[in-house]
């Protein structure tokens, strides 16, 4: 792509961006709500069904509490499977399970058995890496993920999937630390992997097992379990993705999930779940299941910082005030928060993957404002809009393509007399589409702050790689096409060249005066007729 294509290609984009801001944003709806809405079943109701109706989402579970009461929980629309979703629906929650896995942790130490500040590797002698640092990681940096391990150092969901928590924490021998434990703060699922083995360890129980009986059953949840990998969750974590407004069925591949994102649960077990999180560690049933300090620990980040144990403080000055945790698998999204002012709680779970779904997120939003008295808006997703600007970027991109085929042998002509060296300058830029796809992965690794496939990717985002791939492969062919003209207008030189002849001047048949030199001419035509 020449210069003057990218730069077409630059403002077409703004100005395309622009005038989809100009649609979209005036077409913010809003729920059927009372005039002075309410945070009940039928507002709650009211706001779900518009949302589902204005984006088409196939299926999802909510849960809202406030104080030790249940407001409501519920189940809309259906699974992948085609069943009807209600409040027993089981649903994975993904990294929610975060939470769950450190209330387990917490539970160790109410006994006195685990110490959040001493060494990890002091209960879980198995726990080594190649980096010596890591012996130094505390109990409590692996629930706050500070404890150095990172994405760019293991990327977890890259490599071969484990099968089991022992074999998922024998994994990391070779692994290296991205940073000196306690220093910096990184999302990073195998955190929760080593929390989980050492639940194992100290309990002498399966993990899963000890959940159900230390977690899960005294706060009243009898239809939630932690699972080891996404083929043990309901249909194998089947769900939806999103793509140009219509959305497409598909199966999640075969991840570890124990300890990080491994619990599968209902409505009504999330609404348990949330009821212990705002009433001091104490179950809808009256049964305290962790201190109050406990749970105060959980909730509260270290010094400078937002991720707590499971759960992140909203950031500063953001109303009303939250702690949260999203939940993401590629099939599901899922969100849960607290509003300590009101003890409100709040649990969404989606059948629609990361980023082309993020329904959850949104959603969240709409209650959030039901349970401050104001009417929820109904918004949409990003991508429900992005989608459209990136499909017409993708049939720009080709119409691009297209056109620089067809026109290579005349740029191949305008070209002719310059080095080759110059024409591959020429050319460099139509490899920037070609080097953006290589390293698409990376760019939307650095924004997610997480490492993944180009497979997963399209999952996340598939309108995205589309663009970018439709974008290199029009970059290759115009490159393609230039070059074989290039080369094949320098053989035809070169040729005529050989021939005595210069390229791009007329030939003249044998005996044709104009063939000699002018002086030889002149001659000729002053001697006198014999």
């Amino acid at each position: 792509m020449p210069i003057r294509s990218l730069r077409r290609l630059l403002h077409l984009t703004i100005a395309l961006l622009f005038a989809a801001t100009a649609l979209w944003c005036p077409a913010t709806a809003y729920a059927t709500t009372p005039s002075h809405p309410t945070l009940n079943a039928a507002s709650i109701d009211a706001y779900v069904n518009a949302y589902m109706e204005r984006t088409d989402l196939p299926g999802a579970v909510v849960a809202i509490t406030r104080g030790d009461k249940v407001v409501h929980a519920a189940g809309y629309g259906h699974t992948a499977a085609g069943q009807a979703m209600t409040a027993r629906t089981p649903v994975p929650v993904a990294s929610l399970s975060k939470s769950m896995t450190a209330l387990a942790v917490m539970r160790l130490v109410e006994e006195g058995r685990v110490d959040l500040d001493e060494p990890a590797h002091r209960y879980l002698p198995e726990f080594t890496m190649a980096d010596r640092r890591a012996e130094k990681i505390t109990v409590r940096q692996l629930l706050n993920q500070t404890s150095g391990m990172a994405d760019s150092a293991y990327p977890d969901l890259t490599r071969p999937q484990a099968h089991t928590l022992t074999e998922a924490v024998a994994d990391m021998r070779g692994a290296r630390l991205a940073a000196e434990p306690g220093t910096e703060w990184n999302y990073h699922n195998p955190n929760y992997f080593v929390a989980a083995r050492l639940v194992e360890v100290v309990s002498g129980r399966p993990f899963a097992d000890f959940l159900a009986t230390q977690v899960f059953r005294p706060l009243g949840m009898t239809r939630t379990e932690s699972v080891d990998t996404t083929d043990d969750m309901p249909d194998h974590a089947r769900g939806y993705v999103r793509a140009y407004g219509m959305l497409f069925p598909r199966s999640h591949p075969r991840w570890f999930a124990a300890g990080g994102h491994g619990v599968v649960t209902t409505a009504d077990d999330l609404s348990r779940w949330l009821i212990a999180q705002n009433h001091q560690g104490v179950s809808a049933a009256g049964r305290r299941v962790v201190s109050a300090r406990s749970i105060d620990v959980m909730h509260t980040p270290p010094k400078g910082r937002e991720y707590a144990m499971g759960w992140s403080l909203s950031p500063s000055g953001e109303e009303p005030r939250q702690i949260r945790h999203t939940g993401e698998l590629l099939t599901h999204n899922a969100i849960q928060t607290l509003l300590p002012d009101s003890r409100t709680g709040i649990a969404i779970v989606a059948n629609t993957g990361m980023i082309s779904g993020d329904d959850a997120a949104v959603m969240l939003d709409g209650l959030v404002d039901l349970a401050q008295g104001k009417s929820p808006a109904v918004r949409t997703p990003f991508t429900m809009k992005a989608d459209y600007v990136l499909a017409a970027l993708t049939l720009l991109a080709i119409a691009l393509g297209v056109l620089g085929a067809v026109r290579a042998r005349r740029w191949a002509r305008r070209t002719a007399g310059r080095p080759l060296w110059r024409v591959g300058l020429r050319m460099l830029p139509c490899a920037v589409p070609i080097v953006l796809f290589a390293r698409l992965t990376d760019m939307v690794g650095l924004f997610m702050n997480r490492e993944g496939t180009l497979a997963q990717l399209l999952y996340i985002w598939p309108a995205l790689v589309i663009w970018s791939a439709a974008a290199a492969l029009a970059a290759a062919v115009v490159i393609a096409a230039r070059s074989i003209a290039v080369l094949r207008a320098r053989r035809t030189r070169a040729a005529g060249v050989g021939n005595g002849d210069e390229v791009g001047r007329p030939t003249r048949p044998p005996g044709d005066p104009r063939r000699l030199p002018k002086a030889t001419v002149r001659r000729a035509g002053a001697s006198p007729a014999l």
